[in-house]
């Protein structure tokens, strides 16, 4: 487990290193390594299959990326069990990715060729519904997912929209950016979700790879963090983040909670965190899945102004709002490397529990073949 701070800022404030050349559209390879969700079902039987697939050519107002490293997020597990349905067969999954900029498309003109970018979860709105229209393009009826709608970053390469890629420092390790991309940015949005008060008191339950650095946020804000978690090794590495308590998931807090985020996908935890939170208090649940919520009490859940909420996706502007704050308070990014070639065995892991904070497939250079 490798641990030291990502700092997302410029290379031109901090005195980074150039972007490096793209290679010439000849230089990239026909084909590509990359793992796709070839029968969706429990991960020991092994939904995720290993295969070449031809590199994609970015369309219109798109970019090439090649791809760095990608972060393994819960999400990708919901896809290859089928928790997420499949929206296409046989999909990349992977959306935490880091990588570089080979090749544009018609009309794309903001990423040069050779830029560092970070390609999310959200892939594409329509830009033109209500939602949209009023800030909310995580609401778009019509929104696309990078790893779901689209192929994602368990792969050399990926195209993704222009417009939907971040921009990223040159001076920090592709290992410790993946993470923020999914696990940092909508653990920025439950955060603005649960409408913390200043110097308030939240509660995490589970504690992953996005919990931990949404427990920093929050820690650099100001709030007094309990966490609850069933993992005893999460609870170490949240007491060394500055967490002021941390039990088990099913455990009460030392005091009651201004607000609370449930990270893991358990809906037997609803009641547990509504429970512990004092008047007024809200509860956001992150996840994209969440397993059945069993019967609520009136009295104890939700009497005295107690809020559950649901966080779908993020916008844009999370995602922009999320990396300047990394910049200004640098997050201490827990990961656990596993070569490509080891994406099953990542998944697995993931499932498992065997890890703590995020892992990482990290991308060899020499795994793609020149033609």
């Amino acid at each position: 487990m490798n641990e030291r701070p990502a700092t997302p800022a410029g290379p031109e404030a901090r005195g980074g290193r150039a972007p490096r050349p793209a290679p010439s559209r000849s230089a990239i390879p026909d084909e590509m390594d990359a793992w796709v969700v070839a029968r969706p079902g429990p991960i020991g039987s092994g939904p995720l299959e290993r295969v070449r697939l031809p590199v994609p050519v970015p369309g219109p107002g798109e970019v090439l990326v090649e791809v760095e490293a990608c972060g393994v997020c819960r999400t990708d597990l919901h896809l290859a069990e089928g928790d997420l349905s499949p929206r296409r067969p046989r999909t990349v999954p992977g959306h935490e990715v880091v990588g570089r900029v080979v090749a544009s498309g018609p009309a794309s003109e903001r990423l040069a060729p050779g830029s560092r970018v970070g390609v999310a979860w959200l892939r594409s709105t329509c830009g033109r519904c209500r939602h949209c229209l009023r800030g909310a393009e995580n609401l778009c009826p019509f929104s696309t997912y990078t790893g779901w709608d689209a192929d994602g970053g368990y792969a050399g390469y990926l195209t993704v929209p222009e417009d939907y890629a971040y921009p990223l420092p040159e001076d920090v390790p592709a290992e410790k950016l993946a993470p923020l991309l999914c696990a940092g940015i909508i653990g920025y949005r439950a955060l603005l979700r649960c409408d913390l008060p200043p110097g308030g008191r939240l509660g995490i339950y589970g504690f992953g790879g996005s919990a931990h650095l949404t427990a920093q946020v929050a820690l650099a804000q100001g709030a007094t963090v309990h966490v609850l978690t069933r993992s005893a090794r999460a609870r170490e590495l949240a007491r060394t983040l500055g967490a002021a308590s941390a039990g088990g998931d099913t455990d009460a807090p030392p005091e009651p909670l201004d607000a609370a985020i449930l990270f893991a996908p358990v809906g037997e935890l609803v009641p547990v965190a509504l429970a512990a939170l004092d008047r007024g208090g809200v509860l956001a649940v992150a996840g994209i899945h969440l397993s059945d919520i069993p019967p609520l009490n009136y009295q104890r859940h939700l009497f005295q102004e107690r809020t559950l909420r649901s966080v779908t996706a993020n916008t844009r502007a999370d995602g922009r709002a999320y990396l300047d704050l990394a910049s200004a308070h640098p997050p201490r990014v827990t990961t656990v490397p596993y070569p490509f070639d080891s994406a099953d065995r990542a998944l697995d892991d993931l499932a498992a529990g065997r890890f703590e904070g995020a892992a990482v497939l990290i991308e060899d250079a020499n795994a793609h073949e020149r033609t």
